[in-house]
C-alpha cells in the first residue's frame, strides 16, 4: 500500500514523498528536523511520549542525569527530542508506528492549542483571564476554545488564530486545532482550564517545557491534518504576543533588541576564501539580521536554511568542514547569545541534510 505525504522542504519547494504508509511517520519526522524542530517519538496510536525504559521507570533522577539520552534512547519525554538524522531513522525503523512530537521551546515555536471539548464554561473571570465579563453579557452558545479565542480577537480588532491562513494550522482528531507560530522569546506554556496562568478557556499554549503533536501523526480516531497549503509557521502576531505577556506567559528576563555585533560581521568576512566569501556573506546575512530583533525573526528556521545551503557547498568541496561550522556558529551565537546548545543542534542537522545534495556553480545535484 502506498500513499503521498506532502510537506515543503526547507527551501519552501514542495516535497512529495511516496512510500509505504509505515514509512510516513519517519518521513514526517525528518521533514520536521529539516525545519530545525527537534522531534521525539510518541507511543503508537497515542499523543503521549513513548514510555521510559524499565530502569528510568523505577529510579528517580533528572533528565540531565539520565544515562539513556546520551545513548540515543527516548526516555524523559521532550527532553529526548533530537535533530540527529541517524537517531531518528533508527527510532522509526525499529518502531514505524511511533507518532511524532516536536519540542516547542528548542524549536523556537509557540503553538496555540484550541480545544473543542464538551464542557460547562467556568466562572466568568476565567473565560478570558484578566478581562471582566459582566453579568449583562449573554454567554449562551459559548462552548469551546474557538469561541473564547474568537471573542478575544474581536475585542482586539484582530483575526482569530484559527482563521489565520498565513501560518501552519493543523486540525486535530478531536475537532480542535493547533495554530503554529514562531518566536524567539521564551514563552511559557499553559493550560486553558488552569486557575493560574492562562490565555483563554479551552485554549492551551505549547511553548517552552512542552511539546506538540506533529502533522502527519495518526491515532485511532483520526490524524493531525494540515489545513490549506501553508506549511511554514508565521511570526507570532503582535496583538497575540501582547495578550500572552499580559496573562503572564513571559518570564521577567526579556532580552532587548540587539544590533549585529562587530564579531559577527568579521566572521562572515573571514569565512571561506576567494569566491566563497561574498557567497557566504549572502547566505549568512539573514542569520545576522536576526540579531537586530528580540523576537519574530524565525531564528531557528533561518539558521537551518543557512546550514542546509552551506552543507551543499561543503559537499561540493567549496569550503572545509571547519569553515562551515565556524562561520555558522560564530554568526548564530552573536545573533542569539546564550543559546549555544540549540544553535549547535540546528547547525548539525542543517549541514547533514545539505551535504546529501552538493551545491555546485550549476546548482544542487540530485
Amino acid at each position: 500500500m502506498s500513499s503521498e505525504l506532502r510537506f515543503p522542504r526547507g527551501d519552501s519547494r514542495q516535497l512529495t514523498v511516496q512510500s509505504s504508509v509505515a514509512d510516513l511517520p519517519r518521513a514526517a519526522a525528518l521533514w520536521c528536523v529539516r525545519r530545525g524542530w527537534p522531534v521525539l517519538p510518541l507511543s503508537p496510536g497515542r499523543k503521549t511520549p513513548a514510555g521510559n525504559c524499565p530502569d528510568c521507570r523505577t529510579s528517580s533522577h533528572t533528565p540531565a542525569q539520565c544515562p539513556c539520552l546520551p545513548l540515543g534512547r527516548w526516555c524523559h519525554s521532550f527532553h529526548a527530542a533530537t535533530l540527529d538524522h541517524d537517531r531518528i531513522k533508527q527510532w522509526w525503523a525499529a518502531h514505524p508506528d511511533f507518532g511524532i512530537g516536536v519540542s516547542c521551546g528548542p524549536a523556537g515555536l509557540i503553538v496555540i492549542d484550541i480545544d473543542a471539548h464538551a464542557a460547562e464554561p467556568p466562572a466568568r473571570d476565567r473565560i478570558l483571564p484578566g478581562i471582566p465579563i459582566g453579568d449583562q453579557v449573554d454567554l449562551t452558545g459559548l462552548a469551546n476554545g474557538f469561541h473564547t479565542l474568537g471573542v478575544l480577537a474581536a475585542l482586539r480588532g484582530a483575526t482569530s488564530p484559527d482563521k489565520d491562513t498565513s501560518t501552519l494550522r493543523v486540525r486535530t482528531p478531536s475537532g480542535g486545532m493547533h495554530v503554529w507560530y514562531r518566536s524567539d522569546r521564551r514563552w511559557q506554556s499553559s493550560v486553558g482550564s488552569s486557575t493560574g496562568r492562562a490565555l483563554a478557556w479551552q485554549v492551551d499554549i505549547r511553548a517552552h517545557g512542552s511539546y506538540i503533536v506533529a502533522p502527519g501523526t495518526r491515532i485511532p480516531n483520526g490524524s493531525y491534518t494540515p489545513l490549506g497549503t501553508v506549511r511554514d509557521p508565521a511570526p507570532l502576531p503582535s496583538w497575540l504576543a501582547h495578550e500572552l505577556e499580559r496573562t503572564g506567559h513571559l518570564p521577567p528576563d526579556i532580552p532587548a533588541p540587539r544590533l549585529v555585533p562587530p564579531r559577527a560581521r568579521q566572521a562572515v568576512a573571514a569565512a571561506g576564501t576567494g569566491a566563497n566569501s561574498p557567497l557566504l556573506a549572502g547566505i549568512l546575512a539573514p542569520v545576522q539580521a536576526c540579531g537586530r530583533l528580540a523576537e519574530g525573526a524565525g531564528f531557528s528556521d533561518t539558521l537551518n536554511r543557512a546550514a542546509y545551503t552551506i552543507g551543499g557547498l561543503l559537499a561540493a568541496g567549496r569550503l572545509t568542514q571547519q569553515e562551515a561550522e565556524e562561520c555558522l556558529r560564530d554568526t548564530a551565537v552573536q545573533a542569539r547569545p546564550g543559546q549555544e546548545q540549540r544553535i549547535d543542534a540546528i547547525i548539525r542537522s542543517g549541514l547533514a541534510a545539505g551535504t546529501e545534495r552538493p551545491l555546485h556553480d550549476s546548482g544542487r545535484q540530485p
